[in-house]
């Protein structure tokens, strides 16, 4: 059995699970999130928990088993609370600012760099070296973070670039002068 597929997901206050076949829609107070689960897994709703389960024990049935659990405990959390990712800017003169729901990063290019919002996401820029995305589904946040992180990622020289906060740079020295 699978040790993750197998635990039972806990449906939070104010979270609505409806399952038709094997589509399964969560819809809470962020937002709405619809998975589609292979013919392979079943699943259904007993005493206030969702229970992911598989009809046999076939090599794809297994694999996938706890993924698909994974991805319902996370639609779960994320449509109760949300999910998010900070980013901050590490240059001289690296600076972002909101222009209405955009971004506008000024990266040491000849021009700003307007990053506009993907539908289910919202940005925050607490102050002007740090970016948080936020949304309710946690695929989406990482993969516009990433994408934001893609504009001027860290280089290794200087250090310069948009990083994950927390995230840990490893520095190579310049060239060596010979005399």
């Amino acid at each position: 059995m699978s040790r993750v597929g197998i635990n039972p997901i806990k449906i939070e206050e104010g979270v609505d699970v409806n399952i038709n076949g094997n589509v399964v829609s969560v819809k809470g107070p962020k937002g709405e999130i619809v998975h589609t689960l292979p013919a392979e897994l079943t699943v259904e709703v007993k005493d206030g928990q969702i229970v992911v389960g598989r009809k046999d024990d076939e090599r794809f049935s297994r694999s996938i088993h706890g993924t698909f659990r994974a991805l319902l405990a996370g639609a779960v959390a994320g449509v109760k609370d949300g999910f998010e990712k900070k980013l901050e800017l590490v240059g001289v003169g690296y600076r972002v600012r909101m222009e209405g729901a955009n971004l506008s990063l000024s990266l040491g290019l000849t021009h700003p760099v307007v990053v506009e919002p993907v539908e289910g996401i919202q940005y925050e820029v607490p102050d002007e070296v740090t970016i948080i995305v936020k949304g309710h589904d946690k695929q989406k946040v990482g993969e516009v973070a990433a994408r934001i992180r893609e504009i001027k990622k860290p280089e290794p020289y200087k250090g310069k670039g948009i990083r994950y906060e927390g995230e840990y740079v490893r520095r190579k020295s310049a060239k060596a002068v010979t005399a």
